[in-house]
């Protein structure tokens, strides 16, 4: 397998943690996104979204973090990341949707770039924007873990999918200096899962493309 991935990309680190968590070994391909060379026309041309992740496991390409994890759990079920009970797969995919749907889409790189770039937005500016959708999307995924969460993981004591989009989230939260007080229980699983080896294998400061 390869992994086109850049080091800092939420939706590429989700995809490292899964790849970890089922100790599948794969080739790391970076994209700097910096450098915009995911828009390079070669790369477009494997992915019409012109980002990462991008999965390719043979003749199969897939370019979506969530549904490159889907793929992952139907072709290497163990351990499962996405559970096949009912109400446990609806749980799961309820909080990384919060994540994968409701922060990470108006708060990515291209974003705010975009916000600074072409209408002008100052950079505390940006990062009143950053830290609104923060706040907004959080405190809906505190509520879930309150209601729902259980054991050391988001639910359970054995991590899934929603463990895999909160603690990228969570990291680039920290790294925008937003304030996560108001968070005990998501923090909590997100400290428990840095202290786990493949989360640490993860980590963007692990990866070859690493830079400050």
């Amino acid at each position: 397998m390869q992994l086109h991935s850049f080091f800092n990309s939420s939706t590429s680190y989700r995809v490292r943690i899964a790849l970890a968590l089922k100790g599948l070994p794969y080739e790391y391909l970076p994209v700097n996104l910096r450098k915009q060379e995911q828009r390079a026309a070669d790369y477009v041309a494997k992915n019409p979204s012109a980002g990462v992740p991008l999965l390719i496991d043979g003749d199969t390409q897939l370019s979506q973090s969530l549904a490159i994890v889907d793929y992952l759990d139907a072709t290497h079920p163990e351990p499962r990341l996405i559970p096949a009970g009912t109400l446990e797969r609806a749980r799961v995919l309820e909080l990384s949707d919060a994540i994968s749907c409701d922060i990470h889409p108006v708060n990515n790189m291209r974003i705010l770039r975009y916000l600074q770039d072409v209408l002008g937005a100052s950079e505390e500016q940006k990062n009143a924007w950053y830290h609104h959708w923060i706040r907004e999307g959080m405190t809906a995924v505190e509520a879930l873990l309150a209601r729902h969460g259980h054991g050391a993981y988001c639910y359970g004591d054995a991590p899934t999918l929603a463990d895999c989009c909160l603690v990228p989230q969570m990291a680039n939260a920290q790294r925008m200096g937003c304030d996560l007080s108001a968070y005990p229980r998501a923090m909590r699983v997100y400290e428990h899962c840095n202290a786990q080896p493949a989360f640490q294998q993860a980590a963007p400061t692990q990866q070859p493309d690493y830079t400050k």
